[in-house]
């Protein structure tokens, strides 16, 4: 007897098929991938965002014991940074919040590649250690002034630079790519974080500026 042929069609993948099935799976991997990383991009921002809260809440405490004051209104002789602040020096005002603060972690944005985490207060702290800008005027009587914020900015299309920068209410600041996608975080006098976008006029950084209450904003830039 001749054996039976099978009237089964062979199973197997053709090269076509195979390929469709690669570029489907290949499609599928970058929009995990993309919705992944899009996941860790928010997380970070939130985290720098937190961060900022944290810094306004140790200048709230330091200032409870220098009634009401920060460490930029105290001059260095009964205990604070005065003279310090008004040449930029950004570390000396972390510097004499280490009781408050603890750790110097909270000082670098995890979105933030130009720096590096800190570990001490003490040994090795520089302004490579810091994300964050300090508002040199900022007075509680002033609840808007610029307290603490993101440094990730621009004025005029020109990345600012280390030390004291003198900001006009008026200037044409703007938020640069780097770390938050033309976007920032800004903490003011009262305690309270804002995110700022440079695509929103009035939640932009020049918008917030012009809230102040000062005709010139003076920043400490690490």
């Amino acid at each position: 007897m001749k054996p039976r042929r099978s009237n089964q069609r062979n199973q197997a993948l053709t090269l076509v098929e195979v390929l469709v099935v690669v570029v489907v799976l290949a499609v599928l991997s970058a929009l995990l991938l993309s919705g992944f990383f899009e996941a860790i991009r928010k997380a970070q921002k939130s985290n720098c965002y937190n961060n900022l809260h944290m810094i306004g809440l140790s200048f709230l405490v330091w200032g409870n014991d220098y009634n009401g004051k920060f460490p930029m209104e105290v001059s260095v002789t009964n205990g604070g940074r005065m003279e310090l602040a008004d040449t930029g020096n950004v570390v000396a005002i972390f510097q004499i919040m280490t009781n408050e603060m603890s750790t110097p972690k909270i000082l670098l944005c995890p979105r933030d590649r130009n720096h590096v985490e800190g570990t001490n207060f003490a040994i090795g702290f520089t302004p490579k250690n810091i994300s964050y800008f300090i508002g040199v005027d900022a007075n509680t009587n002033r609840p808007r002034s610029f307290l603490s914020g993101d440094d990730n900015f621009s004025i005029g299309g020109n990345q600012v630079k280390s030390g004291l920068l003198e900001l006009p209410a008026n200037s044409p600041t703007s938020w640069t790519a780097a770390r938050h996608k033309f976007a920032g975080n800004i903490g003011f006098a009262d305690g309270s974080v804002q995110q700022s976008y440079n695509r929103n006029e009035t939640n932009s950084i020049r918008f917030f500026l012009q809230q102040t209450g000062l005709d010139t904003n003076r920043l400490a830039i690490p």
